[in-house]
């Protein structure tokens, strides 16, 4: 976990080794929500980009008896 600084203007850095880890480059949007007590940005990737990042997920489930 690392900790910024909220500017004056409100701004926040992202620190280079997240920055890194999940690709994230100057002009990268990103979708910004409250979850209870903070602040989640997530990155807005084309969904071109994201064809095929599920290959080979698990997608067994038991279910209950009374269900299809």
């Amino acid at each position: 976990m690392e900790i910024v600084k909220v500017s004056p203007k409100y701004q926040v850095v992202v620190p280079l080794r997240i920055r890194k880890s999940l690709g994230i480059k100057a002009g990268t949007k990103v979708h910004v929500l409250q979850y209870e007590n903070r602040i989640e940005y997530i990155p807005v990737k084309d969904i071109k980009k994201m064809r095929g990042f599920l290959q080979g997920i698990d997608t067994t489930i038991i279910r209950e008896k009374d269900r299809i």
